[in-house]
């Protein structure tokens, strides 16, 4: 496809900032959905409000948008998964992505491609097997709200519109997520494995997030789930040991899985201590050449000197 006009939620997020300098630096012009007004924005803006009625304003500003790149979502490691919380992350997702599925549908002049966020938790624990895309859905909290998530998207499917969902792994990124979180514990050297730290964990750079992203909007041939994820999973006790030799630092704290669960109750078992070895099987039969297949190469770039 011709990307020309790209429409952003997320935007303000460690990935969306890093996608829309790219987008810039490549001469695609963008627009951003924004909640808030902010006069530090430097890309093309929009109001609006998922949960209201009329999400946007005007509707007609949108015309004209080639790809649509949806990145939106309550932290699920930002606090213990009580009820309201589960309800918080379940809304944060489901509905912003609804409403704009519903908005690109109604557009007289349709996107080409629509580019969701969805994650690997779909999947939910499957211990050491291989999970590609072709696998099934587990069962439980993750699992149910990630096919909801991306049933959510179907008003856009409906409406001719390709969409992808891409299965997003641990972003790595010392400016977000997991890693950023990480980094201080492991600098001081309290770092270790967590739990028995054989659980597999699907990693993926930063720098590659965007380029996959970028590759799917151009790809009209693919549509449905992509697994975000580089080709070589780890186990978490792999992970920790490159993570402690990129920082120069030991690794001999590790944290039982009881204490997690006693931390973290229910998001611990989901997140921290679940296993998944996932593989991304249609990036590779696309072609897609990542920069950054193997986690030590990936640290070593990505982590400042």
């Amino acid at each position: 496809m011709s990307v020309e006009r790209i429409l952003l939620t997320g935007s303000s997020g460690f990935i969306g900032t890093s996608l829309v300098r790219s987008l810039m630096q490549n001469r695609i012009s963008t627009i951003a959905l924004h909640r808030r007004a902010s006069a530090q924005r430097t890309e093309a803006a929009e109001l609006w409000d998922p949960y209201a009625a009329t999400p946007v304003s005007r509707p007609e500003a949108l015309e004209g948008i080639t790809g649509a790149v949806h990145l939106s979502g309550a932290n699920l490691a930002a606090r213990r998964w009580t009820p309201a919380y589960k309800g918080e992350i379940s809304a944060s997702r489901l509905t912003p992505t609804h409403a704009l599925a519903n908005l690109l549908a109604g557009l007289r002049s349709k996107p080409e491609v629509l580019v969701c966020a969805s994650a690997i938790g779909i999947y939910g624990d499957g211990g050491d097997e291989e999970l590609s895309e072709a696998s099934p859905p587990g069962s439980g909290f993750l699992p149910d709200l990630c096919l909801a998530w991306e049933e959510a998207a179907r008003p856009a499917k409906d409406a001719g519109i390709r969409v992808v969902h891409l299965r997003f792994g641990v972003v790595l990124s010392p400016q977000g997520g997991a890693l950023k979180q990480m980094l201080p514990v492991f600098r001081a050297g309290l770092g270790g494995r967590l739990g028995s730290g054989r659980q597999w964990i699907s990693w993926i750079a930063l720098p590659d997030v965007i380029r996959v992203i970028e590759f799917v909007l151009r790809s009209g041939n693919i549509s449905g789930p992509v697994n975000l994820v580089a080709p070589n999973p780890v186990t978490n006790l792999e992970f920790t040991r490159s993570l402690a030799g990129a920082l120069r630092r030991p690794a001999a704290l590790p944290v039982p899985a009881f204490a997690l669960r006693l931390a973290f109750g229910e998001m611990a078992e989901a997140t921290i201590l679940r296993s998944e070895r996932v593989v991304p099987a249609r990036l590779s039969a696309a072609g897609f050449d990542f920069e950054y297949p193997e986690l030590d190469a990936a640290l070593r770039a990505i982590l400042p000197p």
